[in-house]
């Protein structure tokens, strides 16, 4: 195996890089419809570190913060990406297509194109995660779409899947 093509062709790289510090506000918040009991609504956080616009459709990297409460996808697969979960902090429940791990810091798992997955948060406690896609796709429109899901019709839904690459089983 060999690395790919250069796609740099300068001779002393140039001043490109981007920084975001940890205590960045999260770029969107899903807010479930009841809260933990403190007067709050916790939800979930996404934080967009590298969308596929910033990588130039390499990849798209997100942290996911959950709330304590129950959410996640249920069982899909996607035709044209790959997707990773790295665990940051709490219990995630992860199905690899075989089994559901219970993932906590530090565990890993990678899902090849068409591979069947699922994840949730049933642990009551928060989870934080990283996702990664490769190659990039406009994720910030399904993460931000998914909350307008309940006032479409059946057909609706189901086109706003196959327009995000995910397929339900």
């Amino acid at each position: 195996m060999s690395y790919p093509a250069p796609r740099y062709v300068g001779d002393h790289g140039e001043v490109s890089a981007t920084f975001r510090p940890m205590t960045a506000p999260p770029d969107f918040v899903a807010r479930p419809a009841d809260t933990d009991g403190s007067g709050r609504a916790t939800g979930t956080a996404f934080h967009y570190l590298s969308t596929t616009d910033s990588t130039g459709g390499e990849y798209g990297l997100y942290r996911v913060d959950m709330g304590p409460e129950e959410s996640g996808p249920s069982t899909h697969f996607h035709k044209a990406m790959s997707e990773s979960f790295f665990i940051l902090s709490g219990t995630m429940r992860l199905f690899d297509g075989d089994r559901w791990i219970d993932a906590t810091s530090g565990d890993y798992l990678y899902v090849p194109v068409g591979g069947l997955h699922a994840f949730r948060n049933e642990s009551g406690e928060p989870a934080s995660m990283l996702m990664l896609f490769a190659p990039g796709a406009p994720r910030e429109d399904y993460f931000e779409g998914v909350t307008e899901l309940a006032g479409l019709s059946e057909e609706e839904r189901a086109d706003f899947f196959r327009r995000h690459d995910s397929f339900f089983v």
